[in-house]
C-alpha cells in the first residue's frame, strides 16, 4: 500500500508543480489579476477542511484503544479545543500566532513527506519542521510587507513583534531560515535515496514559485487546499478501502460531507456576526487563519495521541 501512496503522490505532486508553472505564466501575462478572498475562502471550506473532515472516525478509534464508549466525550473534548483556542488566540492573540506558526510548521512538513520517511526518529522529526517552516517564510520573504498586515488583521497589536520582524527582513534572517528548510529537504531526499523522494523537491518549487507570483493568501490557498489537503485526503482514502482507490475516494467523500457542512456552515455565522465590525475581507482573513488555528490544534493532537496510542 505504501508504494501505490508514493507512486500517487508523486504523479499528484508533479501536476501540481506543472499547475503552480503554467498557472503562474498565465498570471505574469495578466496586469492587475486578482483572486478575491472570498474564492479563497470557498476553497478552504470545501476542498481545505474536508481532510480533517474524518477525525470524528479517527476519534472512535482513539476511544477504542482507550477503551471509552460514550463518543459524545470526542465530540465535547474537540469542540472544547477549538473554542478555547478561538478564546486564546482573543486574549493572547501574539502567543496564539506565534504558537500556531510553530505548530502549522511540524505539520505542513510531516504531513507532506512522512509517508517517504520509514524511520520515525527525533531527528526526521526537526528535519520535518524545517522543511514546513518554508510555508511560513516563503510569503514573508516574497511579501514582507503585505505579511505583516495579515498579522495586524488578526488582532497582533504589539509594536515589539513588528520590530522583530522588521529586524530579522532588514538582516537577511529570512533567508537563512529558507536555507535551513532547503538543507532539511536536501537532507530527507537523499536519506534512504528512493527516485519517488523527487516528490520532496517539486514540492519545494511548487511552493517558491506560488509565493513568488501570488500573494500570501493566495499562495497560502492553493497550497493548503491542492497539495496538502489533497495529499492527506489520498491517505484517508486508501484507509478506507485499500485495494480500491477510487472507492476508497468515494466513501470518504460521503463521510467527510456532513462535518464538512458543519464546519463551513459555523464558519459562515462568524463570518456574519465579523462582517458587522470589520471590513469584509478582513473578516474573511480572520475566520480563515483563527479559524484554521483553531481546527488545526485538535486535529495534531488527535493524530499524535492516535499515533502515540497505537504504538
Amino acid at each position: 500500500m505504501n508504494n501505490q501512496i508514493k507512486k500517487i503522490n508523486f504523479n499528484h505532486s508533479f501536476i501540481f508543480f506543472l499547475f503552480c508553472n503554467i498557472f503562474s505564466l498565465i498570471i505574469f501575462k495578466i496586469n492587475n489579476f486578482t483572486i478575491s478572498p472570498l474564492v479563497c475562502l470557498f476553497l478552504i471550506l470545501s476542498i481545505g477542511i474536508s481532510h480533517g473532515s474524518l477525525d470524528h472516525l479517527k476519534g472512535r478509534r482513539l476511544l477504542k484503544i482507550l477503551e471509552i464508549n460514550n463518543i459524545f466525550i470526542f465530540y465535547l473534548a474537540y469542540i472544547l479545543i477549538a473554542i478555547a483556542i478561538i478564546i486564546l488566540w482573543i486574549i493572547i492573540p501574539l502567543i496564539s500566532l506565534i504558537v500556531f506558526l510553530l505548530v502549522a510548521s511540524f505539520h505542513f512538513g510531516k504531513e507532506d513527506t512522512q509517508f517517504l520517511i520509514v524511520k520515525n526518529s527525533y531527528f526526521n522529526q526537526l528535519l520535518f519542521f524545517f522543511k514546513g517552516t518554508l510555508i511560513i517564510l516563503a510569503p514573508m520573504y516574497f511579501h514582507f510587507d503585505e505579511t505583516v498586515s495579515i498579522f495586524k488583521l488578526l488582532f497582533i497589536e504589539n509594536e515589539s513583534f513588528y520590530t522583530g520582524l522588521n529586524f530579522i527582513e532588514t538582516n537577511k534572517l529570512l533567508y537563512i531560515g529558507i536555507i535551513l528548510s532547503t538543507l532539511s529537504s536536501i537532507f530527507l531526499f537523499i536519506k534512504n535515496f528512493e527516485i519517488k523522494k523527487f516528490i520532496i523537491f517539486l514540492d519545494y518549487f511548487s511552493i517558491l514559485i506560488l509565493n513568488y507570483y501570488f500573494s500570501p493568501l493566495v499562495s497560502f490557498t492553493i497550497y493548503f487546499c491542492f497539495l496538502h489537503s489533497i495529499r492527506h485526503s489520498i491517505t484517508l482514502s486508501f484507509e478506507l478501502d485499500e485495494n480500491d482507490i477510487y472507492n476508497g475516494f468515494k466513501i470518504f467523500i460521503k463521510k467527510a460531507l456532513p462535518l464538512t457542512i458543519l464546519t463551513a456552515t459555523f464558519c459562515l455565522m462568524g463570518l456574519y456576526f465579523l462582517n458587522n465590525n470589520y471590513d469584509f475581507n478582513n473578516s474573511i482573513l480572520k475566520i480563515i487563519f483563527i479559524g484554521l488555528a483553531s481546527l488545526t490544534f485538535p486535529h495534531i493532537l488527535l493524530e499524535y495521541l492516535i499515533e502515540k496510542n497505537e504504538k
